[in-house]
């Protein structure tokens, strides 16, 4: 399980270093998506397939299941982690999380989530007025 919030930094060639709490449970190869809310996911190949196997269940004669699956595995990588703990991000995805210099690194769950620093702070801002409201709403799944 992942938890917890990191700050790191990615350097001129598009490596971030994964926060040493993660590695063992990522393993050494796994992979980084796009997310939602212009963010990374990153998920071990044990979790990426059991969504794999989910997302294969969409059907694909409708319209956002293609462009669901199209969005998320289009944008997917196997990445690898370098003797230093560092992984390298497609510049594609770079760009997508506008990931720059500053990045935070989050655990939700069965997964990882990388985000700009700036896309943090603003998400964190905008959904932290709302935290009660959206615990409240979440009542029906027996939280």
């Amino acid at each position: 399980m992942f938890m917890g919030e990191y700050r790191h930094n990615v350097d001129e060639k598009g490596r971030m270093i994964i926060p040493a709490k993660f590695r063992e449970s990522l393993g050494s190869s796994f992979v980084v998506t796009r997310g939602l809310d212009r963010c990374l996911f990153v998920y071990p190949l044990d979790e990426w397939k059991r969504l794999e196997e989910k997302l294969k269940t969409l059907p694909f004669t409708k319209k956002d299941a293609r462009a669901f699956t199209r969005f998320f595995f289009s944008g997917a990588a196997e990445c690898e982690l370098d003797k230093q703990g560092r992984v390298n991000i497609a510049q594609t995805l770079r760009e997508y999380a506008e990931l720059e210099k500053e990045c935070v690194i989050i655990g939700v769950s069965n997964r990882v989530e990388v985000w700009s620093k700036a896309k943090w702070e603003e998400y964190f801002e905008e959904s932290d007025d709302s935290f009660g409201e959206i615990a409240e709403n979440l009542i029906d799944f027996d939280l």
